[in-house]
């Protein structure tokens, strides 16, 4: 058995992520595939379509063998954070063998020369004054790579922004782990086209929820594999998640809050925070706050996982001890038969707590504990719990079961 590791979000889990499973085990037949999914909140900052539990099920019935959640507190952050959250959780079970992931590139040397030219001093030095100009992040790296040929246009692509940062992190958190990168196939991943069987996950949310009907099935079901298909289905439109309606909750979040206190929200800084309210007021929903309030340095995702930030009261603070923490939990979602025994496996070689019943670890809400009081691991899980009951208000219908008290699914 090889464990492979992937880092994921499945939203939802398609035909593409599909192609991925199967070229892992075409190239490694004994592979143990392991995800490291984000939960409620993803990445970008969107509530996750489905619940975590559902999107890890279809994860394991899709070809993962064992599905684990990353924190919150790096799954909505930025590419690099993303990347490093996943790695060091990834370290941390002792037994993983590879990383793969997908790029716009197979050429690995390609993205490798990209990552040896950031972290030189050189790069580095580049890296600093660019955004001390006020450049974004994105921008101040092109900057750094502008000599390397075809570099600029390489990390205009989401999954290969992604391959460089998990090479780095690869190289700062897992030199034992090594990379094995899959070239992307079909569309791109802000591709808005649904009429393609390797449609992307942003096509099939919007194909879910740009619509005042009912969605195009027929177009979805060529897209993603049968289980997911019946299982949007039987979701829609009841659980089926929508970023809107994080809106005007955030806009009440807005009154509720003083200048000082935004300034202490991750992410505020530079006096953006004047600019958020300002276009928080005189937007009427969540896109159109997005599209006013962005700027060269901060760019819409950004932004969008500010708005996060602000609805969840998280801290500068509560972040960097994060991040000098890592990730301090394992917590599985589901698993298969061999994800079962990787299990065990991974009882015996992780530096790290498998904790299958959060709640367990978290004192009950009621305790009045503030979350600055709490452990670094409890402060983690807080944010978990706090994370998903956000993504579980923006379904017309959402779920009252405690999620911390939900057990891992054996999925057979």
């Amino acid at each position: 058995m090889h464990p492979i590791g992937i880092i994921a979000e499945y939203q939802p889990f398609h035909n593409g992520h599909a192609y991925q499973i199967a070229k892992i085990r075409k190239q490694i037949p004994d592979a143990a595939v392991i995800a490291v999914m984000s939960g409620g909140i993803t990445q970008r900052g969107e509530t996750s379509i489905l619940d975590k539990h559902t999107r890890a099920e279809l994860a394991v019935r899709g070809g993962c063998d064992l599905v684990l959640e990353l924190p919150f507190l790096f799954s909505c952050r930025s590419a690099q954070d993303f990347a490093r959250g996943g790695v060091r959780l990834l370290t941390s079970l002792g037994c993983v063998e590879y990383l793969a992931f997908g790029a716009e590139t197979a050429d690995i040397t390609r993205l490798t020369s990209i990552v040896e030219r950031l972290t030189s001093p050189a790069g580095e030095t580049t890296l600093r004054q660019a955004l001390e100009t006020g450049l974004s992040y994105a921008a101040a790296r092109t900057e750094v790579i502008r000599n390397i040929p075809g570099s600029a246009e390489l990390l205009r692509q989401p999954n290969a922004i992604l391959a460089v940062e998990y090479l780095r992190a690869l190289n700062e958190y897992a030199p034992e782990i090594r990379p094995l990168l899959i070239k992307r196939r079909g569309a791109g991943y802000l591709d808005t086209s649904i009429d393609t069987p390797l449609a992307s996950a942003s096509a099939i949310r919007n194909a879910l929820l740009n619509r005042e009907s009912e969605p195009d099935w027929t177009s979805i079901s060529r897209a993603v594999p049968e289980a997911t298909l019946l299982t949007l289905k039987n979701a829609y439109p009841a659980r089926i998640a929508h970023p809107e309606r994080l809106y005007r909750p955030f806009q009440t979040a807005l009154l509720a809050k003083s200048r000082t206190e935004l300034r202490d929200i991750y992410g505020v800084a530079e006096g953006i925070e004047n600019r958020i309210e300002t276009a928080a007021f005189a937007s009427t929903s969540r896109q159109t706050f997005l599209r006013n309030a962005a700027t060269r340095h901060y760019p819409q995702s950004r932004l969008a996982r500010t708005l996060i930030y602000i609805l969840l009261n998280l801290t500068t603070k509560t972040v960097r001890t994060a991040d000098n923490e890592g990730p301090l939990y394992i917590r599985p979602l589901a698993f298969n038969t061999r994800g079962r025994e990787l299990l065990h496996t991974i009882r015996q070689t992780a530096t790290l707590p498998i904790i299958t019943r959060p709640a367990k670890h978290l004192p009950d809400r009621e305790s009045g504990n503030p979350l600055e009081e709490l452990t670094p691991l409890r402060q983690q899980l807080a944010f978990d719990r706090k994370a998903h009951t956000l993504a579980e208000l923006t379904r017309p219908t959402p779920s009252h079961r405690d999620d911390f008290q939900q057990s891992p699914l054996f999925i057979r």
